[in-house]
């Protein structure tokens, strides 16, 4: 049976008479650097920490495996979901010292939790296959910051959790920063009141432009966005026909549209998809309000997103800067180790990426995305501001 004790922060799961070994898989509770690691502000209950950090215990390390690994979160999972609840309450969970060595390991560990793999409706990065539901975190170049975000913020159809596991680590620099978008509510919400009244009140206009060429490294192309579809042959009629299906698998109605742009002087055809979104957010489970957003990041690195107030007006400079100096506050960044997995509650934690020195290949974080069995809670009673999970297809 699986068990948690909260009195002693150890997972234990008692495998016997399995074929692999004979010995219980625990993973126990450890400490971080005070720069890795921080005590969370409200509203978080106090002693709550991020990332909670687990290990097997090194007294069965030498009888480690992967498939014990995954028969310990499976059993835990059916228990009562006490990995998801642990996720709930710290927003992010550091796995250390696992024997997962590669994109296949790391997509076994992953599906383990029994998440429903996350299907991306228009994708704005690059993220080849590497194997089942696992790609690359991001190939934007060493030298880009990625700022702190939720993943996905600003299209309707969000990821539940974030799977990041550290196939290789840079010797300087590559960290990946981790905060808690319950704590960023609450800390902007204290110091700038109107800017949380004029986001409750007015929402998000996220205006993309997709393009069969990539436009920035690291980018995606219109194809990889909406395409899945496409096939080699088709007029552009046909073409446009699919994308617009994929589209409105949105299912937000008029609160996702598209105008279709002239062909460049290059013939390169483009879409700009336009949504109207909430910012603020609501937890299952507990309604805490959580700032879902990546305005911090596109604010410190303008692409090919546009983001504005849902009525159309430009959000004012100083509200982004302040936003950029608590998110900076609030966080702590992980420096990793060849291994490490790295699981984030997507509504409640963000996750970014600092540069580093040496060579592009130097840092290898591979990513793996899953649904929740919710979508967050309305902030307030507008139709924009329902979240709703996208229509098969």
């Amino acid at each position: 049976m699986a068990t948690l004790s909260q009195s002693t922060g150890v997972y234990e799961l008692a495998t016997a008479g399995s074929q692999k070994t004979s010995s219980p898989v625990v993973f126990e509770k450890f400490d971080l650097p005070p720069s890795n690691q921080r005590e969370l502000g409200a509203p978080h209950s106090p002693g709550t920490i991020i990332p909670l950090a687990l290990r097997p215990s090194r007294e069965v390390t030498g009888d480690l495996n992967l498939d014990s690994i995954i028969t310990t979160v499976k059993r835990l999972q059916s228990q009562d979901q006490l990995l998801t609840k642990q996720l709930a309450l710290h927003g992010t969970l550091l796995f250390r010292g696992l024997p997962i060595h590669n994109a296949d390991d790391f997509s076994q560990f992953a599906h383990a939790f029994g998440f429903k793999p996350h299907e991306i409706i228009g994708i704005v990065v690059d993220r080849p296959c590497l194997a089942p539901n696992v790609a690359p975190a991001s190939e934007a170049p060493k030298e880009v910051l990625i700022h702190s975000h939720n993943e996905s913020p600003q299209v309707p159809h969000a990821p539940g959790y974030i799977f990041l596991y550290g196939h290789r680590a840079p010797s300087r620099g590559g960290e990946t920063p981790m905060s808690s978008s319950l704590e960023l509510f609450r800390r902007v919400r204290e110091e700038m009141p109107d800017f949380v009244a004029e986001l409750a009140d007015k929402g998000l206009l996220a205006r993309i432009t997709y393009k069969n060429a990539r436009q920035y490294a690291g980018g995606s192309t219109l194809r990889q966005a909406f395409g899945k579809e496409i096939v080699d042959g088709d007029d552009r009629a046909t073409r446009r026909q699919k994308i617009e299906a994929q589209i409105a698998r949105y299912g937000r109605g008029a609160h996702t549209t598209w105008e279709w742009l002239d062909d460049d002087d290059d013939g390169d055809e483009g879409i700009v998809v336009t949504h109207r979104l909430p910012v603020i957010r609501t937890q299952p489970g507990t309604n805490l309000p959580t700032l879902f957003t990546g305005l911090a990041s596109f604010y410190t690195r303008p692409n090919a997103t546009v983001q504005l107030y849902g009525d159309g007006t430009p959000i004012p400079d100083g509200y982004l800067k302040w936003l950029v100096e608590i998110t900076e506050e609030i966080r702590v960044l992980h420096r990793w180790e060849q291994g490490d997995v790295l699981v984030y509650d997507n509504i409640i934690a963000q996750h970014g990426r600092q540069p580093w020195e040496g060579e592009q290949t130097d840092r290898v974080v591979m990513a793996s995305l899953f649904d929740g069995d919710k979508v967050p809670g309305a902030y307030g009673d507008a139709d924009w501001a329902q979240v709703v999970q996208a229509l098969e297809g």
